[in-house]
Order: C-alpha cells, then sequence, then structure tokens
C-alpha cells in the first residue's frame, strides 16, 4: 500500500464506467482495480461525493456498506480516512459492512480507557455513526454523560450540525418479558425513506430485573433478527441497571446471560451494569444499585463534573457511561484499542 502521488491530483483525475466488484476486494481499493489504495481511488471517490461521478461499484457488494471506512454510509468520513492514510501517517483502510469479528465490550474499563482514544478515532466516530437511539429514563443517563463531555469539548459534540454526531431519542425501552414492541418500531425507522441510521441501541429500564431466560432470548434473537435484516446498521445490546439483588439475584443471571450471548456470537454491547458497579480504582459494589451510592464517595475526594441532573443516579454515574459510549464507538469506527 503506497502512499503516492499528490493531492492536486484529485481534481484532475476523473475516472469513469461501471467495473464489476472482485471477489477479493482490496480495503480502500474505490475504483476496483485490483490494487491501491492510490491517487486515482481517492479521486473516484471525490469525483462521486462532489462531481457527480460515478458511484464505486464495490457499493453494490451486499457485505460492503463502507468503501474505506467501517461502515455506514459512503461519505466525505471516507475520503478523511484515505486522505491520512495517504498522506499523514494514518491508519491502513478496513473494509465495512456487516457485524463485527469480535465482540466489544463498553463496560467500566472501557470508562477507564477513554483517555487513550485516539483524535483521529474520535473525529472517525463522531462523522461515522448516526444514531437512533431508544430509551427512557434510565437510559437517558448515557445522553446525559455525553452532553457532560460536549460540554468540556467540541470534540465530542453531537446534534450541532455537520461534523457532529448525529443522535435521534425516541421515548420507548425494551419493556418487560418478551415484550417486542420495539422491534416494529425500529423497523419503521429504518424502513423509512430517507433514513440514514446504520447504529440502533435500545435501553431496558425495569425490564431486564424481572425478567426469565426465555424472556432474554426472545429479546437477544430479536435483535438478532434485525442484524440479519439490515447488515448495514450495527446494533447494540445491552445490560440492564443495578437493582440492589447482587450476584444472588436474577438481574445478574440476565445480565450474564446477555453478556455470555455478546461473546460468543462477537456481538457490541454496552454493559450498563458493569459500569455502575465499579468506581474508577477498579472496587467492585456488586450490591449498589444504580443510584451509585459509590459515586458520591469517590466524588468526595475527587474532581468529579457536573451535570445538574442525572436520572436516577449521580452525575458521575452518567459522566462514566457517556465516557464508555464514546469508547465503543471509536472501537466500532475501527479502533484496535491500543
Amino acid at each position: 500500500m503506497g502512499r503516492t502521488g499528490s493531492i492536486a491530483a484529485v481534481v484532475v483525475i476523473v475516472l469513469a464506467g461501471a467495473i464489476a466488484v472482485q471477489a477479493d476486494y482490496v480495503c480502500g481499493d474505490v475504483n476496483n482495480d485490483g490494487v491501491g489504495p492510490y491517487i486515482t481511488d481517492l479521486t473516484y471517490l471525490v469525483s462521486y461525493l462532489f462531481d457527480s461521478g460515478p458511484a464505486p461499484a464495490v457499493m453494490e457488494s451486499a457485505n460492503i456498506d463502507g468503501i474505506i471506512g467501517p461502515g455506514g454510509p459512503v461519505d466525505v468520513s471516507d475520503v478523511t480516512y484515505l486522505v491520512a492514510y495517504m498522506f499523514s501517517s494514518g491508519p491502513e483502510p478496513v473494509c465495512g459492512g456487516g457485524q463485527p469479528s469480535e465482540a466489544i465490550i463498553a463496560d467500566h474499563n472501557a470508562a477507564a480507557d477513554f483517555e487513550n482514544i485516539p483524535a483521529f478515532w474520535i473525529d472517525q466516530a463522531r462523522t461515522t455513526w448516526d444514531i437512533y437511539y431508544m430509551h427512557t429514563s434510565h437510559g437517558s443517563q448515557i445522553v446525559t454523560g455525553m452532553y457532560v463531555l460536549r460540554d468540556s469539548s467540541s470534540v465530542f459534540a453531537y446534534n450541532q450540525g455537520a461534523g457532529t454526531l448525529s443522535l435521534e431519542e425516541y421515548g420507548d425501552d425494551l419493556g418487560h418479558n418478551g415484550d417486542t414492541n420495539w422491534v416494529p418500531e425500529t423497523r419503521l425507522r429504518l424502513n423509512q425513506s430517507g433514513s440514514t441510521f446504520n447504529m440502533v441501541m435500545w435501553s431496558w429500564c425495569g425490564g431486564a430485573s424481572d425478567n426469565t431466560e426465555e424472556g432474554i432470548n426472545i429479546y437477544l434473537n430479536k435483535v438478532n433478527e434485525l442484524e440479519q435484516t439490515y447488515p448495514g446498521v450495527r446494533f447494540i445490546y445491552m445490560t440492564g441497571h443495578l437493582d440492589g439483588s447482587g450476584p444472588g439475584g436474577n438481574l445478574y443471571a440476565r445480565n450474564n446471560q446477555i453478556r455470555d450471548y455478546c461473546l460468543a456470537n462477537d456481538k457490541i454491547l454496552f454493559d450498563f451494569a458493569d459500569i455502575e458497579s465499579y468506581d474508577p480504582d477498579g472496587v467492585w459494589y456488586p450490591d449498589d444499585t444504580d443510584a451509585c451510592n459509590w459515586c458520591s464517595v469517590w466524588c468526595g475526594s475527587h474532581d468529579c463534573p457536573p451535570c445538574g441532573s442525572c436520572a436516577h443516579s449521580h452525575c458521575f454515574n452518567c459522566y462514566q457511561k457517556g465516557r464508555a459510549f464514546w469508547w465503543m464507538m471509536a472501537r466500532m469506527a475501527g479502533w484496535d484499542g491500543n
């Protein structure tokens, strides 16, 4: 993979014609000539996006929804990615599409690793993902945490126009035992004309606590069905919030059921309960609730950002969830975590 040529070539070289997709597609080979990525690939992409040039043939391939980056629509983020690789020692192109090749678990370790996310991958996450998030009050904790981070730096901006993360919220949750009302609503939004959503997530309220093994299996199977129907969309699984019942309680078993499934099947999991279970020093609080009683103790001796209000909980709990969410989006965008 060579970083050759001049960026000026982007405006003077134009390739045309329909090209059949090769089975052994080279990631970043936009013009699908079997080699690259080179200046000709960058030119082809710019011509398509900004000068009514022909669409990259690889877009028609069912297993690839992003020709350079980790997925989502073919847009300016793909140009940014390719330019960074060719001229600024950025990461090598990776093929998008489908679901992850390994499980991505956003837990308390993700919140702790937030500081290590490279700026490049924050930018990629911000410009790649268009999120549809269904939640009620407990689920709003993630959004509150994202607001705290947005308030701290513009790099975590969302819903503030071009170049910022897009997040649409819907007032509903996963319900209780065997409830699948969230499925048709999801299909409705993804099938809506002009929909650009490429990430979907739902939150539990109290519905994981009183669930059954069968009920959780219904939830897992329905999400998996949606993944098969919409291969270009990333679906996020979630655990239920702590309820004080501890390791011997039903919630603990149901959350472990979700975790085991995600690990065994290479899914993306936002481990809501795990984030609430550990302070930043790694001390475990298995019998706590999502009120996060340890948060008050922690913030009594550490600087913690304010948030005004964190539904049912302490601001630091929301803050930790916001950090873990950005970590998850960066991993989904292609960051290897190192």
